[in-house]
């Protein structure tokens, strides 16, 4: 195990477990810990200094999340995802957020869910120049509201689980593409058609942006 995985470092004593899932979910995401690499158990408990027990709780959420794959003997390794996963993954984000957009289109008075969605996006812009992590995270929490606003618990439900391997596919794609993605202009079109209140072209919009999407992240031309 590198040294340089400097996230999974120095927990404190309180929360083990949240403590633990955040810090592999990091080293995770951040592509540390890189795809297809073996977690071997006593390496990572001697590092994040929990038990083997606490560490076996963390690493069966990071598997529900998407972020852990297990193979013979149910050995774990940090997921790899293919072309044809990240276009699955992409079908059910444009089927899930298609769904939060119509709902939105009928709400009788859209005016608050609008700024927030804007708010969002402003949030978006001020980080055109941050760190990958934070572009990530803007960008995610403007589709995450885009769901929350319904007031749809299972469907908020339903798309955070797919926040791990949403993450993954960028890792897949790379830095320059997973960041063409985060367009501030393609997700204003995303709230422009929801102001509208045509729910026919806001599920056309939400189809083409993720569409646009999962094609940029696999390179298809």
């Amino acid at each position: 195990m590198p040294g340089s995985v400097v996230t999974l470092l120095g927990l404190e004593k309180k929360s083990l477990r949240e403590q633990a899932l955040a810090s592999l979910r990091t080293a995770i995401t951040s592509g540390q810990l890189a795809p297809g690499r073996h977690l071997v158990e006593t390496e990572l408990s001697e590092m994040l200094q929990i038990s083997r027990g606490t560490l076996r709780e963390a690493l069966r959420q990071l598997e529900q999340e998407g972020l852990l794959s297990a193979g013979p003997r149910g050995r774990l390794s940090v997921r790899h995802l293919d072309e044809k996963e990240i276009k699955d993954i992409f079908a059910v984000r444009a089927a899930l957020e298609s769904l939060a957009a119509r709902t939105l289109c009928e709400l009788p008075d859209r005016m608050a869910v609008i700024e927030s969605l804007h708010q969002a996006i402003d949030v978006m812009e001020a980080l055109r120049g941050a760190s990958l992590e934070e572009r990530i995270e803007s960008d995610m929490e403007f589709h995450r509201s885009l769901c929350r606003l319904t007031g749809n618990e299972t469907l908020l439900h339903t798309w955070t689980s797919l926040e791990g391997s949403i993450r993954m596919s960028i890792m897949f794609a790379g830095l320059e593409r997973g960041v063409s993605n985060m367009s501030v202009e393609r997700h204003r079109d995303i709230v422009s058609a929801i102001d509208t209140g045509d729910a026919s072209l806001a599920r056309k919009t939400i189809h083409e942006h993720m569409d646009s999407a999962a094609d940029n992240l696999v390179g298809t031309p």
